[in-house]
């Protein structure tokens, strides 16, 4: 019994660490994205000025920033996809957290012997259950609107 606990307990700090991590590197990839916007809002500016601009410049010049700026925007929108997916994803990290703190709860609950367990246990174990299965249909939620995204854009 023993070896079983520290089993679970060290996989469930081993798991807890990776949704850690994961979250970290979530953040970074938000604040990267976050920089790059501003780039790209920047060089935005500079051609809308210049195509505004009716400084003489060639058809072809002006093609070429316009072109430019659609690249832009398509990057734009490529990012904003990315950061949709991103916040997603730490929607879920957390629910994760959630279901991981619910669970333990329910385990020490559900441990103790039926007999044994007061009136209020017994209504807090079924409480604990219903805020399971409420973060479990959150995230059943989050599942299903990445699937969405995945098939819109295919």
């Amino acid at each position: 019994y023993s070896t079983w606990k520290r089993t679970l307990t060290r996989r469930a700090r081993e798991a807890q660490m990776k949704r850690f991590c994961k979250a970290q590197a979530i953040q970074r990839r938000l604040e990267e994205i976050e920089v790059t916007f501003r780039e790209l809002e920047q060089q935005g500016i500079k051609l809308e000025k210049l195509l505004r601009d009716e400084g003489g410049n060639p058809a072809n010049q002006k093609t070429q920033w316009m072109n430019q700026l659609l690249y832009l925007v398509q990057k734009k929108n490529s990012l904003m996809s990315e950061e949709s997916d991103l916040m997603i994803a730490v929607q879920e990290l957390k629910l994760e957290e959630q279901q991981w703190q619910l669970d333990q709860k329910l385990r020490c609950y559900m441990n103790r012997e039926e007999s044994l367990k007061t009136p209020e246990e017994r209504a807090a174990e079924q409480e604990i259950l219903v805020q399971l299965l409420d973060v479990v249909n959150k995230r059943n939620v989050l599942i299903h609107i990445q699937e969405e995204k995945r098939l819109s854009e295919l």
